[in-house]
């Protein structure tokens, strides 16, 4: 067990014998390639078994083309096999807002395409049951987590069923899953049964028993195929119960089964936490890749996680709904530590290239008053206005940027993380906690940027703002005012690098071309763009499917055709000559001539009757 506990959980039938296994006691399948590193799900829900005794083999990436000797060359386990998809969802891994077909995958050795099927989840899971209909199989990772209820699939176009349905797994583990997991190896080592095992939290399974008084019980998966308005109601419940601190059961019937879906754990402590990321991860890709370069490894290598959860509740974002909306926080002693572990890296140069989390600014940060956080059913604490409750000193993030940076190893410590700006400017009525924050903003402009500090604005329509549960465009002006003025005064040249998302529910071709007129007196050409794609479990999503906001009832316009979606993100291109002419058509057709005079001011002549609305 020390070798494995030094070096690599094994992935080879030659790997277990070394170790003197007769049989491993779990055996984990992950749609990605195995890198020991705890911003790899499989790696830490393997390092966290085994930590607590249990003999641990994980098979990446398996063949399910030929004749599926991938999945039987470990053997078969003692207590369960695990499935995991990979950190990403496999749909949005394989296919771009159009639906159309990547060429790459930045989980796989070489950035090579084709290594995992569409829903590995539902594949990989089918594979074992048929193979070992008597093991346990366990489904988890962030595909299933979001999958765990009806949900609207954006690349089938249609509403599906629970995940569990079609998987054959015998159990999924949402959320993060490291004590979930932990307490089933320990049931089921223990003697019981599967099917017996009925009140783990973060669990979903199908139950012959029946709902008590307190549970949730959602309109059937039968019913919400016949009236969209009926799964926008389920999804508003959903929500809230995953948000809350003690979340209800929640049920809801599928056929003539009824998939009973447990409440959250309650948030991790900081001992529970640091526990995780003092496992003996090597941080790096297992020996059997070679040395291929795994982007997706590259751009973590040699970054720190300060915390996990997200209280934003963005309505395109699945965070909150898999990590839960209340922050656990590595201490400090933990997090210096795991810096240290990366200076002493081989190919470590000084540089660490993120200390964040979901949100970079959120460590630390929590409700002043717990009795009120845990009766709040509210998704989002920073929407429509920003709690009163939330405490938002951000001096213990200031604290680990600095003792970070009095590290003699280190030369820059960067922020590649998402910034929460309307986080670290909300006016506070504590002058220590406002001067500590403008502080923060200080530090992090002047000492954590690698050249380009990257923000999400996401629209400047406070319309479609609202609907995205974002702030005003007016706040992110504010922020580009602070940047440009700290730059100035240091004398720097850095960029602002904001991040916006076409076609999101509400979000008209109106709304875009006034966001490419706004950024463009901004003097912004746009870089980091999307066009939104509805992912499960998502305010937007549930938008986007339905038509009706699941809050308020009323219908909410989408663009959903192709050919709409093209035109809105075109607009973000106004910059591009072999855009220019799509574009002046575009606006022509919706009379947005005041527009084209924004941004297109030599050529005036062309327009129709040389007149501007």
């Amino acid at each position: 067990m020390e070798i494995s506990k030094k070096y690599f959980l094994p992935t080879t039938k030659d790997e277990i014998e070394k170790l003197g296994w007769e049989q491993p006691d779990i055996i984990l399948f992950t749609g990605d390639a195995y890198v020991d590193h705890p911003s790899f799900g499989a790696a830490v829900i393997g390092r966290v078994l085994q930590n607590a005794g249990y003999k641990v083999a994980l098979v990446p990436q398996p063949n399910w083309r030929d004749d599926l000797r991938d999945f039987k060359k470990l053997g078969v386990p003692r207590l369960f096999f695990g499935v995991s998809a990979g950190a990403m969802d496999s749909m949005v891994n394989h296919y771009t807002a159009n639906r159309r077909l990547r060429h790459t995958d930045a989980y796989t050795p070489g950035n090579k395409h084709g290594m995992r099927p569409d829903y590995p989840t539902i594949v990989y899971s089918t594979i074992l049951k048929e193979l070992f209909p008597d093991i346990p199989v366990i489904a988890g990772g962030i595909e299933a987590s979001l999958r765990r209820v009806s949900h609207y699939d954006y690349w089938q176009n249609k509403l599906k069923p629970s995940i569990l349905l079609e998987s054959k797994a015998d159990m999924l583990c949402y959320g993060m899953g490291e004590k979930t997991m932990l307490e089933l190896a320990d049931r089921l080592a223990a003697g019981e049964n599967i099917n017996e095992i009925t009140n783990i939290p973060q669990t979903v399974f199908f139950s012959n028993e029946i709902p008590s008084s307190e549970d949730i019980v959602l309109n059937s998966y039968e019913n919400c195929l016949k009236d969209k308005t009926l799964q926008s109601q389920n999804f508003r419940k959903v929500e809230e119960e995953s948000n809350k601190y003690n979340g209800k059961v929640i049920w809801q019937q599928h056929g003539d089964r009824m998939v009973k879906i447990n409440p959250m754990h309650p948030p991790m402590s900081q001992e529970e936490i640091d526990a995780i990321y003092s496992l003996p991860f090597t941080r790096i890709p297992h020996p059997r890749y070679k040395g291929k370069v795994i982007p997706a490894y590259e751009m973590i290598r040699h970054s720190v996680t300060l915390h996990r959860g997200c209280f934003g509740g963005c309505a395109f974002c699945t965070i909150s709904a898999h990590q839960g909306k209340f922050i656990s926080s590595r201490s400090k002693k933990s997090i210096l530590k795991e810096v240290d572990q990366i200076t002493k890296m081989n190919d470590f140069k000084g540089y660490i290239s993120d200390l964040g989390g979901p949100s970079a600014n959120m460590y630390a940060l929590e409700g002043q008053n717990k009795e009120l956080c845990k009766k709040c059913v509210k998704p989002s604490c920073l929407h429509p206005v920003i709690c009163r409750n939330l405490d938002l000193d951000h001096s213990k993030l200031l604290d680990i940027y600095k003792s970070v940076d009095a590290n003699k190893k280190i030369k820059k410590a960067f922020i590649g993380s998402g910034v929460r700006y309307d986080l670290a400017m909300a006016p506070t009525n504590n002058p220590k906690i406002q001067a500590a924050n403008q502080e923060y903003i200080s530090e992090l402009i002047k000492n954590h940027v690698s050249g380009r500090l990257k923000v999400a604005p996401e629209h400047t329509s406070d319309k479609v703002l609202n609907i995205m549960r974002k702030p005003s465009f007016s706040l992110f002006k504010k922020f580009k005012g602070i940047f440009d003025g700290i730059n100035k005064k240091y004398n720097l040249n850095q960029q602002l690098i904001p991040y916006f998302i076409s076609s999101h529910p509400g979000c008209d071709l109106n709304d875009m071309a006034e966001l490419a007129a706004d950024t463009k007196d901004l003097n912004f050409h746009l870089e980091q763009v999307q066009d939104f794609t509805p992912t499960p479990m998502t305010l937007a999503s549930e938008i986007f499917y339905s038509g009706i906001h699941p809050y308020t009832g009323e219908k909410v316009y989408t663009a959903t055709q192709e050919k709409e979606k093209l035109a809105q993100r075109r607009m973000f291109f106004w910059y591009k000559p072999e855009e220019i002419n799509a574009i002046k058509q575009d606006l022509k057709k919706i009379n947005r001539f005041d527009i084209l005079k924004k941004l297109f001011p030599l050529n005036l002549k062309k327009y129709k009757n040389n007149t501007f609305k």
